[in-house]
C-alpha cells in the first residue's frame, strides 16, 4: 500500500502545478494551443517533463485545469438564499464581476476564441467545465426565488442569460478587443447594480425598496 503523501509533498505538488497552469496560459496566448507542446510548457514552468506529465499527461487535461482554476469560485453550492432577490442577485453579480475582472478569464476568452476553429473541443470544455456550472447557480437561483415568492421568472434560463449578459457585455468583451479598455471599481460596482436594479423591475414581485 502506497503511503499517503505529507502536507510538505502535497504543498510541493500544488506549487509545482500552480507554475505549470501559468506556464500553460502563457505559451496557449504567445504560440497557440496547437504549438504549446507540454515539452515547452516544462521548460517554461521550470519542472521536468515527468513531474507535468505525472500532474497533466494530456494537453486536454491540462487546459482543463486552467478553465477549472479560472472559474474556481463559480460553484452551485453557494447559490444565496432566497427571499430578497436585491439581495440574492447583488451576492452572485459581484462574484460573477470578480471572476470577469480577472486577467486570466480575459487571456482565457482569447485561447478559446482563437483555436475555436481548429479546436472546437476547447470552447466546449471551457463552456461545460467552466461557465455552465455558473450559469446554473444563477438559474438555480432564480428558481428557488420563484418558489419563494419572491420573483415571476417563467423562464430562469432566459432570465440568467440576461442577468449575466447585461455584466459580462460591459465587463469582459470589450477587454478582448480594446487593449486599453480598464473598468475601475466603482464603475463594476455601477455595472452590477444597474444589472440587479433592472432583473428586479423586470421580474420581482415586490416593488424595490
Amino acid at each position: 500500500m502506497t503511503p499517503a503523501p505529507s502536507a510538505y509533498h502535497q504543498r510541493v505538488a500544488q506549487e509545482k502545478r500552480a507554475l505549470i497552469v501559468r506556464a500553460a496560459t502563457e505559451l496557449f496566448l504567445e504560440l497557440g494551443y496547437d504549438r504549446a507542446s507540454l515539452a515547452r510548457v516544462a521548460d517554461r514552468a521550470g519542472v521536468s517533463k515527468a513531474t507535468l506529465f505525472k500532474q497533466f499527461p494530456t494537453k486536454a487535461a491540462l487546459f482543463d485545469a486552467i478553465v477549472i482554476d479560472s472559474w474556481a469560485e463559480s460553484e452551485v453550492a453557494e447559490v444565496p438564499p432566497a427571499g430578497d432577490l436585491t439581495a440574492g442577485l447583488t451576492v452572485l453579480g459581484r462574484r460573477y464581476a470578480t471572476l470577469l475582472s480577472q486577467p486570466a478569464m480575459t487571456d482565457l476568452f482569447r485561447i478559446v476564441i482563437a483555436e475555436l476553429p481548429r479546436f472546437p473541443g476547447l470552447a466546449k470544455a471551457h463552456f461545460s467545465r467552466g461557465k455552465l456550472p455558473y450559469f446554473e447557480s444563477v438559474r438555480i437561483y432564480l428558481v428557488t426565488e420563484r418558489e419563494a415568492g419572491a420573483a415571476d421568472v417563467a423562464d430562469p434560463e432566459m432570465a440568467a442569460t440576461q442577468f449575466l449578459g447585461m455584466i459580462s457585455n460591459y465587463l469582459l468583451w470589450p477587454s478582448l478587443v480594446l487593449p486599453d479598455w480598464t473598468v475601475t471599481p466603482d464603475r463594476t460596482t455601477a455595472v452590477v447594480d444597474e444589472a440587479v436594479r433592472t432583473m428586479v423591475a423586470r421580474y420581482g414581485t415586490a416593488p424595490p425598496v
